[in-house]
């Protein structure tokens, strides 16, 4: 369509390789709402004849996503032809006054994302929502945590949940934030400089429900850091389920037997008929490392780029839906799962072989005996290494070997209760006694779980506003282009004022 003037006809291998039509599918909402905001502030500031506007609202009214052409450069000229065909080139000409692709396209971005971001920050909630519904079950159930991979203290299953309904409240926040920065309208920018038609940037703000008008005509075109924002934030997310899945991958297996996978959640071997692969989160696992590819791409991108609008922002595009696309279905997949794992109550054998009552066996010689920490620390990691010599546990451990140790490996004597020995080895008791502010004991991880379900549910609350807001700027368009594409003149018309 845009050949004819400045360029001859068009190669269609060169129009094939530029187009972007493959990835506008979901922008085709959007383009047709900007273009009816648009139409409605020209309308209203008299830049066009009241009758024209009309007429290319009802032509826009009668366009979906589903009826643009297919085979059309992109999204933006789909639209622009299909109101041509039907209002015709006088009044459908006027379509595109005071307007670029350059500010709609990132408009368009901007509109999209909002809803990926909400729907990505509803199923970040689902998933905490799972994690503390399973949490509050498990305020009793002993797990072994460890460092290294080597086994070091216990602590409750809720705990370890939390750890991650944790986390994924700072990943809500990052995208909460970013939210707020892709909130803002580019529309008015123009190719780069604005336009010398009196336009009102606020009105059409307003009506496709951004926040605010983002004001600098060069950076609103020339800007992309909002996606790689984005980007940042989802890979963080990605990074923080990634782990999640390695420990559950690791702590189902024989070896650690601390969970058992939801049967649904796994599969088998072809050959091994005793093999149960954890192969959805091994999945899971390696597309974390897609969103952080994305990320880099999209930076890598940007990085040599002169000032305003370059095509190859349209490369960058595509790495942000597949972002969102791999963080969306993650979530689903991970909330889905939580609930029926099923963890192993049996770790008083595994604690024991791997001195977890150590660190308590230290504390209790400083507190109930008066010896320093570090001389402490000496003595219990000689009492380890003695008995692992003797193929032996913390079990086996008794007043004389401790006196032993005591009198060799630090020159003191020690006369130790057999009592206080065998506590630092009763895993329910000590974790009982870890009750600082966010320990694994009972009553603490209830207190917690307690905060956290009231967090959650003043974030679905906030969220859910969100949502409103764009269903009622939504409303508010529809409302307004079928008024104006029935009325006459303006006098007719239900003009709207701007609060922005």
């Amino acid at each position: 369509m845009l050949h004819g003037g400045r360029l001859g006809n068009v190669r269609e291998d060169i129009a094939k390789f530029t187009s972007s039509r493959k990835d506008d599918a979901r922008l085709a909402d959007a383009v047709l709402a900007i273009n009816k905001a648009h139409v409605v502030m020209l309308m209203e500031q008299k830049i066009i004849q009241w009758q024209d506007g009309a007429k290319i609202l009802k032509a826009l009214a009668k366009q979906s996503s589903q009826k643009l052409d297919p085979s059309a450069e992109d999204v933006h000229m789909a639209v622009e032809e299909a109101v041509l065909a039907e209002a015709g080139p006088e009044v459908g000409g006027n379509l595109h006054i005071a307007k670029s692709r350059n500010d709609q396209v990132t408009t368009a971005i901007r509109m999209a994302l909002r809803n990926e971001l909400l729907n990505i920050m509803q199923q970040v909630l689902n998933m905490q929502e799972s994690l503390l519904t399973t949490a509050s079950k498990h305020t009793e159930t002993v797990i072994l945590a460890y460092t290294h991979l080597q086994p070091a203290q216990p602590v409750t299953f809720a705990h370890y949940l939390l750890s991650h309904v944790d986390g994924l409240g700072r990943d809500l926040e990052r995208l909460q934030g970013v939210y707020e920065r892709v909130n803002l309208c580019p529309l008015g920018a123009g190719a780069l400089a604005t336009t010398s038609f009196p336009i009102n940037r606020k009105t059409t703000a307003e009506l496709l429900g951004f926040n605010a008008v983002l004001e600098n005509s060069i950076d609103a075109v020339g800007s992309r850091d909002f996606i790689v924002e984005t980007q940042a934030a989802l890979t963080l997310l990605a990074v923080n389920l990634s782990r999640l899945a390695e420990d559950l991958i690791i702590w189902s297996s024989p070896e650690f037997g601390t969970v058992e996978l939801p049967d649904e959640f796994t599969s088998t071997s072809s050959i091994m008929p005793q093999k149960k692969n954890p192969e959805v989160l091994e999945v899971i696992r390696a597309r974390a490392s897609y969103a952080i590819g994305d990320f880099v791409a999209s930076a890598a991108a940007l990085k040599s780029l002169p000032s305003t609008y370059n095509l190859d922002f349209q490369e960058i595009t595509p790495k942000l839906w597949a972002s969102t696309d791999n963080l969306s279905s993650s979530l689903s997949i991970f909330a889905k799962l939580v609930p029926d794992l099923k963890v192993s109550g049996n770790v008083e054998s595994k604690a024991a072989a791997g001195f977890v009552g150590a660190t308590e066996l230290a504390n209790m010689l400083v507190r109930k005996y008066g010896v320093a920490f570090r001389t402490s620390h000496k003595i219990v990691g000689a009492l380890v290494k003695a008995l692992v010599d003797s193929k032996k546990t913390l079990l086996d451990a008794t007043p004389e070997l401790l006196q032993k140790v005591a009198q060799e490996a630090a020159g003191i004597k020690l006369t130790v209760k057999k009592g206080d020995i065998v506590e630092c080895t009763n895993l329910r008791k000590l974790i009982e006694t870890y009750k600082v502010q966010g320990g694994p004991s009972p009553a603490e991880v209830e207190r917690v779980i307690t905060i956290r379900n009231q967090t959650l549910t003043q974030t679905k609350t906030g969220i859910t506003k969100l949502k409103e807001n764009l269903a009622n700027a939504e409303n508010t368009l529809n409302s307004t282009v079928t008024s104006y594409s029935l009325s006459n003149s303006s006098k007719n018309g239900r003009l709207k004022n701007s609060n922005l």
